[in-house]
């Protein structure tokens, strides 16, 4: 730690990183002390935190604090990279095409976009000619300068010069608040920043990738705006590595592959919802199988609920309010049906059957829960966003002390099962209260305690993710990282105080009362068709042995071979693989490429040698070598792989 200079009057004094502690003159702008460091970290300099906010590195600074360079090396930088090559963008489209009027441009992951209103149609050809001239604005190394304006003044000069949008976006602005604008070259746009110094600190390591359609602020009442989207990294490297993610992400692309694979469709007759093929089936069944299998293991009851409950049941729960624009309903009788978005109200009604003692917590159910959201057509996507999905819902009630226990066997429990499912990169983030939520501050206080208290007990190594909680409660969520490094939250863990209370659950304690149980509200895959999606695009449809939905194919090379080739399927067949035969009369070579095109794990060739000897000869899915051994040899080699994996608790 550094040594605490004496300050003199008109001084502030800034501590670094490392702790060291230096005076300078106040009214000192953030590069002007890079400056007097060293001028490598003024050079690398992007933006600074200053009192844990992130600032414009031109800002005065007339208080004492702490600073810390931001450079492109930081993983935070990038979003305020990829909003500055937005507003370049916004520039650049000015420059080319003077008519458009430019709309909202934030960082978006991996990007940015900015929305534009014109009557002319952007082309793929524009695109090109605008990045040609984002080039250009990087290259001119223009000043970013930050200005403060009324609102009053700001909202006249939008309208002078036809720029509607931005006119009305100040206009919601509260006048209470400062409205701040960056100037580069002749574009100024409205922007609370922080922004680089200059164009010129951009770089070059930025592409457009698309044009799509977008609603003015959201709304399908609103003009349709033109969106044009890109991406923008820290370095050549780190975008070409980008690009060729993308790649392979379209190779892996589960639409695609779900149609070669013949796993599910879609069609407009029942948008968001899926048509499962039995292959595609298979892989659910599978999936169903190993958490039933999971669950019934650590002690979880399997119990099913209702899918169309009434209106009061969830005005009771809070959900009408919350989810209402969510929900499918259905009116008969009079009444007010909904189609049930999530299992947990009901979860509650079970519980309450009954007297409960202290002594009989932890209570622990689970269901496959079938659920339908309402989602917007725009935002669906393949199995990856869906209207009707089933979802492996599990709530534990138990009491304030066993949360800690609770959240740590969940925790295990999801480690275990995602590493079997292949995936070994977890990121656990702790999400605390969002803006929406139900119950007081006093619960939500009580709620975070102890979560973060079992976050500490079970010694789980978490990321922040703030503002994030359910609506009930704080959670953790569960983050997996798949082949190419993609980041996908599936699991949830949710401590609530509310809803138990709210439905009337109750238990009888160790002193003779009635007290109201937590309700640990906990999901491993989530949405299984989502799941399933991910699981397409991690193993590119190579699935593992146990996951195959087809795990062996036994073909021909002659017919004469036809005979012990059904000898060898149906013994397959007994020792429970998933299996196909094919006794077409093709070359052995093109069963083979055609099979591998297919994904089969193991493709089990028998001619008349195989045949005379009782043997096969396998080949392995990725593999150009293959192997003859008996039949026996064969079952013994795979039988431990092609079942479910076995899990301990």
């Amino acid at each position: 730690m550094g040594e605490q200079n004496q300050k003199l009057p008109n001084e502030i004094q800034i501590t670094f990183p490392d702790g060291n502690i230096k005076n300078y003159q106040s009214g000192i702008t953030g590069i002007e002390i890079a400056e007097t460091i060293s001028k490598s970290i003024a050079k690398k300099a992007f933006v600074m935190k200053f009192n844990n906010s992130y600032v414009d590195l031109s800002l005065p600074l007339s208080n004492s604090g702490t600073v810390n360079f931001i450079t492109l090396k930081d993983s935070e930088a990038l979003s305020f990279l990829r909003h500055d090559t937005a507003h370049i963008l916004a520039q650049a489209v000015k420059e080319i095409y003077p008519e458009t009027q430019v709309t909202i441009g934030p960082a978006i992951d991996d990007g940015f976009y900015y929305d534009f209103s014109r009557e002319k149609s952007f082309t793929p050809e524009d695109l090109l000619v605008i990045e040609k001239r984002m080039h250009d604005i990087v290259n001119r190394d223009l000043p970013i300068v930050r200005e403060v304006w009324t609102r009053e003044k700001a909202i006249n000069f939008f309208k002078e010069i036809g720029e509607i949008y931005k006119a009305e976006i100040i206009s919601s602005i509260p006048e209470t608040e400062e409205v701040s604008l960056y100037r580069h070259g002749d574009f100024i746009d409205l922007c609370r920043g922080p922004h680089a110094l200059s164009t010129g600190k951009i770089g070059h390591a930025f592409k457009l990738m698309k044009i799509a359609g977008a609603y003015w602020r959201g709304d399908a009442n609103n003009e349709m705006l033109q969106r044009i989207y890109g991406t923008s990294w820290g370095s050549e490297k780190d975008l070409k590595a980008y690009l060729v993610r993308l790649e392979e992400a379209e190779k892996r692309d589960h639409r695609k592959l779900g149609k070669e694979l013949s796993l599910f469709h879609q069609q407009e007759e029942a948008p968001g919802n899926i048509f499962w093929h039995p292959k595609g089936w298979t892989l659910h069944t599978l999936c169903e199988a190993y958490i039933r299998k999971v669950k019934i293991s650590d002690g979880y009851h399997e119990i099913k609920t209702p899918q169309l409950l009434d209106r009061t049941f969830w005005e009771q729960s809070g959900h009408w309010d919350k989810f209402r624009d969510n929900m499918f309903t259905v009116e008969t009788e009079e009444r007010i049906h909904a189609l049930k978005p999530m299992s947990c109200p009901s979860h509650v009604q079970i519980f309450k059957q009954g007297t409960k003692s202290y002594r009989d917590l932890p209570i622990k159910y689970a269901e496959f829960g079938q659920c339908h959201r309402n989602e917007p057509s725009g935002a669906m996507h393949g199995l990856m966003r869906v209207r009707a999905f089933t979802q492996d819902d599990a709530h534990v009630f138990c009491t304030q002390d066993q949360i800690a226990e609770e959240t740590k066997r969940f925790c295990d429990q999801l480690m275990a099962v995602y590493k079997d499912f292949g995936f070994e990169n977890i990121t656990i983030k702790y999400a605390d209260r969002p803006e929406v939520r139900a119950g007081s501050d006093d619960v939500w206080d009580k709620a975070e305690a102890c979560l973060k208290k079992a976050i500490e007990d079970t010694g789980i190594e978490i990321v922040y993710n703030p503002g994030e909680g359910a609506f009930y409660g704080p959670k953790l969520e569960f983050v997996l990282t798949d082949a190419i490094g993609r980041d996908w939250q599936c699991g949830t863990l949710q401590v609530d105080f509310i809803m138990p209370q709210r439905l009337g659950a109750s238990y009888i304690g160790e002193d003779g009362e009635k007290h109201t149980p937590i309700m640990l509200h906990q999901a491993v895959l989530g949405s299984f068709e989502r799941f399933i999606g991910i699981l397409i695009e991690h193993y590119a449809g190579k699935f593992p042995l146990w996951l195959a939905p087809v795990q062996i194919v036994v073909t021909t090379i002659t017919s004469q071979a036809d005979s012990y080739a059904k000898q060898v399927y149906e013994r397959l067949i007994q020792e429970g693989f998933r299996c196909e035969i094919d006794l077409r009369n093709e070359k052995i070579n093109y069963k083979i490429r055609e099979h591998s095109h297919s994904k089969k794990p193991l493709i089990f060739v028998v001619g008349e040698r195989e045949s005379a000897e009782d043997k096969v000869s396998i080949r392995t899915l990725g593999q150009k070598d293959q192997v003859v051994v008996t039949l026996n040899e064969a079952i013994d080699k795979y039988k431990n792989e092609q079942g479910i994996p076995i899990y301990k608790p």
